[in-house]
């Protein structure tokens, strides 16, 4: 097409306007310009010519069927919308329909030159010129003459060869939303924007498969035109719907598919050279971020939140009476630092260890941590059904609020994080100050790890609020991760539960716990509350309890106790013992050796911190004293070393000893024994016979009393014959941990026996309480205990030898064991209770053939220690004892093999500071 062919001359009533839409390849609507508000708009169908018809979507309510493209309708309309949308053009009415509608022409001025555009068209092939009933005149020839050539070089509509390829198969409804976006999602597809019904909503034909899909801007949200009478429509709808009518519609751009909407609108961003529409609307004032479709804009988050920022600060169109939230003042050098988090509370909470050696709670901003669910079904976990005298424990009762506690403390307990304040939400009814922040370790935001394990939920904020996450929207893409991929809170599948025994502060209970704990050595726990320097309350995973701890060996200063009342004092250095221990121990998994209970159900034992023994790292610090029970342990020793080099230090504890109290004491112990005479302090003996049946270590073991032996074996005959006569069947018998059940030995023979563990390969751990001995059992061999053998009590009773105490080497220690055993195991003996110790009974085991005391004649073969004690009922024993191990010194046996094991700074060698 020459540019001459469409010169032509304007009349004199032509107008100016923009074009805003091409409806046709013969008809346009053309704008003004505005003037306060959106601009007057007029639909013009040019004269003389006619363009085929487009497609049309079928409408039910006024009974209109679908129809098809006529050939070329669509190229027809592309080449008028390229040519003319958004344009300044020049315009003339010539007439008005019946109908009202206007006919006339168009003219643009392409290249300094004013070109009419039917004459374009026409020329071009797109449109055809309509004669009947049309008046002769110069412009019909011209334009007739202009349709020859196009017919001629075969152009638009004249090449019949296209024909049958000139119709598009539009796809007005696309079946299944949500997969179709799956499909094209994160991906940029080319499209036509052909409607906008609102600032943020509009219909969009994609290219080139002619789908038609309506679209919600990603992010943001615009006030909603009223449908039925746009002048009804809040306000600032009209100035955003014309916002984005005059800079997308009709242009060609690519939309970036991210989600679906709950009304099933296509949810993108809009990709368009001039840049991001929604950027624009927001900074206008013309719209707001909206946080549900935040969540899946995948680019530009923090972009779009300052551009609405800038408007609120500007206070412009829907934020004029914007007034922001009341932000508590934080001073700026505390706005931002970096802490080690020393205790995680519940899912939501740290304690962090401040630079300047404080402590602060701080809470994690727009999160949402589990809670309970109420009239819940399959997985619910209903508060109320917890009766008045049950404890409700949130850690282990609510859904998940468990495993974030566990995600948040394996990853942050002891760890240094960077710490950001959000916002300080001030005291409030019951709720005291508490200040949000954005927690990160290792440039991973903490609350957003959390969601998007299913851990949590994001805070839905009032669209006003501004105290929330710096990075919310993060927040909001990772729960929404988490609701796609049902991770946690969001699973469909049975909530987690966890059945916790809870034997603090019980003491039939931790009776019953107490031979489990003993005889499985070292533990693992973790530590979920410390009271004082010397007393915790552990967790045991693996037998699924919680217990409270205290620690063996030492003596530690009673910390600050609230009461209800004005509560209790702390003693010197007992609030830094508590201290010390908190920050060493407190939710992290340490080590435990049970070795006994007390008479309120505390469990006494050694706690081990990365392998170091705490009661030990205490007594260095100068925090504890050693007791007097450590003499009775195999880290006696060392305690006291330790306790020795602190007291020379002048640590805490010992910053005013003064050496003369020791005499002082000394003297005071002589006075008073010298003031009793009538005391008895000789030993008192009543030996029993008793067959040894185990022996655990050198100075531990199980025996028999010989006079319960007929019972025993009567009992275990009827159990036998029973068992033969009634065969019990296999499967038929459901074992759990404490339970009595009957257990065929290795000897194919039945004995009685507790459950100390259930193992899912399909076998039992199981003590066998008439012998001491335990075994690893298949479940096939296990079967219920009729009651009328449970009567009598265990036979096997556990003792320790009196005043023996193990060697410190490891490989003497076990010498000593396999000498021990060999010498007494099932062999007559007779045992004599020296004493008892937090329930465990000590004695003295003599050899019935020769009355030789077995500890004695252990201690003489230089194979275990002298356990020295301040009781003067056993005086006489230790002297013979010390006498013994004196002689295996001088004679170098054992483990006395390579001289004299003892400190030269004990207090044998007369060593004083």
């Amino acid at each position: 097409m020459s540019q001459a062919s469409g010169v032509g001359s304007l009349p004199p009533n032509a107008q100016s306007g923009f074009v805003k839409q091409v409806l046709s390849g013969d008809a346009v609507v053309v704008r003004g310009q505005p003037k306060g508000g959106p601009p007057p708009e007029r639909t013009l169908a040019l004269s003389n010519v006619t363009a085929p018809k487009l497609a049309r979507r079928a409408n039910v309510q006024n009974n209109i069927p679908e129809s098809k493209d006529e050939p070329f309708a669509w190229d027809s309309r592309e080449y008028l919308r390229k040519l003319l949308v958004g344009r300044e053009v020049k315009f003339a009415t010539e007439y008005r329909s019946n109908t009202g509608r206007e006919y006339g022409a168009l003219w643009i001025n392409e290249g300094g030159q004013v070109q009419n555009v039917t004459e374009l068209a026409v020329g071009e092939g797109w449109v055809e010129v309509r004669q009947s009933g049309a008046r002769q005149s110069e412009e019909l020839t011209k334009l007739l003459q202009l349709q020859e050539g196009a017919k001629a070089a075969k152009k638009g509509k004249w090449n019949k060869e296209r024909e049958s390829k000139a119709v598009r198969e539009v796809v007005w409804n696309v079946s299944n939303l949500g997969m179709f976006v799956e499909r094209l999602h994160g991906k940029e597809v080319n499209a036509v924007i052909e409607f906008v019904r609102d600032g943020s909503t509009f219909r969009a034909i994609l290219l080139p498969s002619f789908e038609v899909v309506m679209v919600a801007i990603s992010g943001i949200k615009c006030p909603a035109v009223n449908r039925d009478d746009e002048k009804d429509s809040p306000e600032h709808a009209l100035e955003a719907r014309y916002c984005l009518e005059s800079r997308l519609l009709q242009r060609d751009v690519k939309l970036l598919f991210e989600g679906v909407s709950n009304q099933q609108l296509v949810l993108a961003t809009v990709i368009h050279p001039a840049g991001n529409i929604a950027e624009l609307l927001l900074k206008g004032g013309y719209a707001k971020c909206v946080d549900w479709s935040m969540a899946v804009v995948t680019t530009g988050k923090e972009k779009l939140r300052s551009a609405e920022r800038y408007a609120k600060e500007k206070k412009l169109r829907l934020w004029k009476d914007y007034q922001p939230s009341s932000v508590s003042n934080v001073p700026i050098k505390c706005k931002a630092f970096s802490g080690k988090v020393v205790e995680v509370v519940n899912g939501d909470a740290l304690v962090v260890k401040t630079p300047d050696a404080g402590f602060q709670k701080i809470f994690l901003s727009s999160l949402r941590s589990p809670k309970p669910k109420e009239n819940g079904g399959s997985g619910s976990t209903d508060t109320s059904s917890h009766s008045s005298s049950q404890r409700v424990r949130p850690l282990y009762d609510v859904p998940y609020m468990f495993e974030a506690r566990e995600f948040l403390r394996k990853k942050l307990v002891g760890k240094k994080v960077n710490v950001t304040v959000d916002y300080i939400k001030p005291a409030q009814d019951a709720f005291p100050e508490r200040t949000f922040c954005t927690v990160t370790r290792d440039g991973i935001n903490i609350a957003e790890a959390l969601i998007s394990k299913g851990f949590g939920t994001c805070l839905k904020h009032r669209q006003d609020d501004d105290q929330r996450s710096s990075v919310y929207d993060d927040l909001m893409a990772s729960e929404a991760k988490a609701k796609k991929n049902g991770k946690g809170l969001h699973s469909q599948k049975d909530t987690p539960s966890h059945r916790v025994a809870d034997v603090s502060g019980d003491l039939a209970k931790s009776k019953q716990f107490l031979p489990f704990l003993q005889r499985a050595g070292k533990t693992v726990a973790i530590v979920e509350f410390v009271a004082s320097g010397s007393r915790a309350r552990l967790y045991l995973p693996k037998d699924t309890c919680l217990i409270t701890f205290l620690l063996a060996g030492v003596s530690c200063p009673r910390a600050p106790r609230i009461a209800d009342g004005p509560g209790m004092a702390a003693e010197p250095f007992g609030e830094e013992a508590l201290l010390f221990t908190k920050e060493l121990i407190l939710q992290k998994e340490v080590e435990v050796e049970v070795e006994a209970c007390d008479k309120r159900g505390n469990f006494i034992g050694w706690m081990y911190v990365d392998g170091k023994n705490l009661s030990l790292s205490l007594v260095e610090e100068g925090l504890s004293k050693v007791s007097p029970q450590a003499d009775r342990s195999s880290h006696g020793n060392v305690l006291y070393a330790a306790e020795e080099k602190a007291r020379a230090a002048r640590k805490k504890l010992w910053e005013d000893y003064v050496e003369k109290e020791e005499e002082e004491q000394e003297g005071e112990e002589s006075k008073e024994e010298e003031a009793e005479p009538s005391k008895p302090a000789e030993r008192k003996t009543n030996y029993q016979e008793v067959i040894v049946t185990e022996v655990l270590s050198c100075n531990r073991f199980y025996s028999q009393f010989v006079d319960q032996g007929p019972k025993l074996d009567q009992l275990m005959d009827q159990l036998r014959s029973e068992f033969t006569l009634h065969p019990p069947l296999p499967g038929s018998f459901t074992p759990r941990k404490g339970m009595l059940c009957a257990a065929l030995f290795s000897d194919q023979m039945w004995y009685r026996a507790m459950i100390e563990r259930v193992s899912p390969k399909k076998d039992a751990e199981v003590l066998y309480i008439d012998f001491g001995n335990r075994e690893t059992v298949p479940l096939s061999k296990l079967a219920a205990l009729p009651s009328s053998y449970t009567g009598l009590q265990a036979q096997a009773k556990e003792f320790y030898l009196a005043c023996v105490a193990s060697p410190p080497d490891e490989d003497w220690s076990k010498e000593a064991f396999t000498v021990f055993r060999d010498q007494v195991l099932n062999a007559p003996m007779k045992v004599n209770v020296e004493y008892k110790s937090q329930g465990q009974e000590y004695v003295t085991l003599v050899d019935c053939e020769d009355d030789s005391d077995v500890g004695e004649s252990l201690i003489h073969e230089g194979l275990v220690r002298v356990e020295r004690r301040k009781d003067r009922r056993v005086t006489s024993l230790i002297e013979r004892y010390i006498k013994a191990e004196e002689e295996a010194r001088k004679a170098r046996k054992s483990m006395w093999c390579y001289g004299d094991i003892t400190p030269d700074d004990a207090k044998e060698f007369g060593y004083q500071k």
